[in-house]
C-alpha cells in the first residue's frame, strides 16, 4: 500500500512554545524541599482572554480566521464573549484552539465549563480541550455533536482524570461547520464564562476501549494494530452521562501475556509471539469496559509478488506499484459495524477487515480503467466458508466524487459490476483475477469505488486494475 489517507473530524495545529528552566545555586535540598507548580488558574474566557491566551485557527486545514470575534452585544454574564460566524456549506468552517503560554495545573478541577447559545439551534462538531503541539496533543479530550439552543445554557466537558493535568497549556478548542448542502451553516456561535472548575458532581466514570465491546482478533506474529473507541463518561448533576473521546495517554493499558502481544502508552498493539493475550485497560483506576483478544498462529505468509509489468497496471493497494489514486479504506458508512485496520506484516502493509457486514475503498480520484480488463485481489482467510463480495463502481460522466450524505456512497451516472469471491483458501493467500464486465465492459473510465461486503473476517493485499 502506498498512498491512502483516513477522514477525520479532527484538526491538529502544531504549536510551539518556550520552556524557560530555572536553577539555582549550586547546594543540595532537603527531602522537605516544595519545588514551585504551574499555576492553579482555571479561567479561560471571562470576559477577556486569560493569562497567556492567545487564539490560533486551523487555517491549513481551511479555517476561516476572521470567523472568531470578541463581541460586547451578545453576553450570559459580564462585559464580552466570544462569537464565531459558522459560515454556510461550501465556505470553510471555524476552527481554533486557544492555548496559553502560561501553562496551567488544572489537577485540582475535574472539568471545563462554559455557556453557550446560537442564533439557531445547532449541533457542534467537535468540542473540548487539551490540543497541545509541544506534547503532540497528549491529554485531548473531545466531545462530539454537541446540541446548543438559542438560549444560554450551562455545558459541561469532564476531565477524564484531572491528575494527569499538572502543566497543560491547550484549554479550549472547537470545530464546526456545515458537511453537506441542507447542514447548518450562515449562523452566529457564543461562548462565555469558559473555565476550569471543581464541580464535586462529576460522577460515575465509566471509561471504554472499543466502544465498550469485547472483540476478538486474528493476528500474526508481526503484526500490529491499535486501540480505538477510548471514551470516558461520567453522569452530571443534570442526570445526563456525558461522554468524551480520550487521549489514549490517560488510559493504563495492560496485557494478558506479553510473550503474545505487548501495548504502549499510545494504545498500539504489537504481536510479537504466538498465543493468546487480552488487552485490556485501566483509566484513574476504575476498568475500562470493552477488551482486545489476539491470537496469533505465527507469522501471516507474503502475498504472491505481482508480476503484471506496471505499465499495464492502475493500482488501487500494493507495495509493488505506484499509485493511480489516493484511497479512504475506512469510510465509516452508516450502518456499517466493519473494523478495517491498516496492519504492516513484517514490513508489506495490508487491509485487515473484522466484523465486516459492508464497507468500501473509495478513490480520492477516479480512475481511467478504459484500456484495462481486468480487477486483482489477492485474499487471506482464516475460517471455512467464509465469502467475500465485491462491487466494482463507475460513476459515470461526473469527473469528481460526489458522496450520498445519506451514506456515504458516491454517486453520479453509475454502472457497476458485482462478484463473489468464493473457493477462498483458508490459511493461504487465494489470488483473483475479476473481469472487467457487466456494465463496466463499455463504461469504466471514471471508476470510483469499490464496495465490499461478507466475511465477515478478511485480509487484503495487491489491489490492481490491468490488463495481459
Amino acid at each position: 500500500m502506498k498512498n491512502n489517507k483516513y477522514i477525520n473530524v479532527l484538526y491538529i495545529l502544531l504549536l510551539s512554545f518556550g520552556i524557560t528552566v530555572f536553577s539555582g545555586c549550586e547546594r543540595s535540598f532537603s527531602d522537605d524541599v516544595e519545588f514551585a507548580t504551574f499555576p492553579a488558574n482555571g479561567d479561560v474566557f471571562i470576559d477577556n482572554f486569560s493569562a497567556g491566551l492567545d487564539f490560533f485557527p486551523f487555517v491549513d486545514a481551511g479555517a476561516d480566521p476572521e470567523a472568531f470575534s470578541v463581541v460586547t452585544d451578545e453576553v450570559f454574564s459580564g462585559s464580552s464573549a466570544m462569537r464565531f460566524d459558522v459560515p454556510s456549506f461550501g465556505n470553510g468552517f471555524v476552527g481554533a484552539t486557544f492555548n496559553t503560554t502560561a501553562n496551567r495545573d488544572l489537577s485540582g478541577f475535574d472539568a471545563l465549563t462554559f455557556y453557550a447559545r446560537a442564533s439557531q439551534a445547532a449541533s457542534i462538531d467537535a468540542i473540548g480541550f487539551g490540543i497541545d503541539g509541544s506534547t503532540n496533543n497528549r491529554f485531548q479530550v473531545t466531545v462530539n455533536n454537541l446540541d446548543v439552543s438559542t438560549r444560554w445554557e450551562k455545558y459541561v466537558i469532564p476531565i477524564p482524570d484531572p491528575t494527569m493535568l499538572v502543566n497543560e497549556s491547550g484549554l479550549f478548542w472547537l470545530a464546526e461547520g456545515a458537511s453537506f448542502e441542507g447542514d447548518e451553516g450562515g449562523y452566529a456561535l457564543f461562548f462565555d464564562e469558559i473555565k476550569f472548575e471543581r464541580l464535586g458532581t462529576i460522577a460515575q466514570p465509566n471509561p471504554a476501549i472499543f466502544s465498550g465491546q469485547d472483540v476478538t482478533e486474528q493476528v500474526f506474529t508481526g503484526s500490529s494494530l491499535v486501540i480505538s473507541g477510548l471514551t470516558q463518561t461520567f453522569n452530571l448533576a443534570s442526570g445526563i452521562n456525558q461522554t468524551a473521546t480520550a487521549a489514549p495517554a490517560y488510559f493504563d493499558f495492560s496485557s494478558s501475556d506479553n510473550s503474545v502481544a505487548i501495548v504502549n502508552e499510545l494504545g498500539e498493539v504489537s504481536v510479537i509471539g504466538v498465543g493468546t493475550a487480552t488487552i485490556s485497560a485501566l483509566l484513574g483506576g476504575v476498568a475500562a469496559q470493552g477488551s482486545l483478544a489476539v491470537t496469533s498462529g505465527g507469522g501471516l505468509p507474503f502475498a504472491p509478488t505481482p508480476t503484471i509489468p506496471e505499465a499495464n497496471v492502475s493500482s488501487i493497494f500494493s507495495n509493488a506499484y505506484p499509485d493511480a489514486t489516493a484511497i479512504n479504506f475506512a469510510p465509516g458508512f452508516g450502518g456499517s459495524t466493519t473494523e478495517t485496520t491498516l496492519t504492516s506484516n513484517n514490513g508489506d502493509e495490508i487491509l485487515s477487515y473484522t466484523n465486516n457486514n459492508f464497507t468500501g475503498i473509495i478513490f480520492d480520484n477516479t480512475v481511467d480503467a478504459s484500456g484495462l480488463t481486468f480487477l486483482h485481489v489477492d485474499v487471506f482467510v482464516q475460517d471455512a466458508g467464509t465469502q467475500v463480495g465485491l462491487q466494482i463502481r463507475d460513476i459515470g460522466a461526473n469527473q469528481m466524487i460526489e458522496t450520498d450524505v445519506n451514506n456515504g456512497f458516491p454517486i453520479g451516472d453509475d454502472v457497476d459490476f458485482r462478484i463473489d469471491l468464493t473457493g477462498l483458501t483458508v490459511g493461504q493467500w487465494t489470488s483473483i483475477d475479476i473481469p472487467l464486465g457487466g456494465d463496466l465492459t463499455t463504461q469504466r473510465n471514471n471508476l470510483g469505488a469499490l464496495i465490499l461486503v461478507g466475511g465477515p473476517n478478511f485480509i487484503l493485499d495487491n489491489i490492481y486494475f490491468f490488463t495481459e
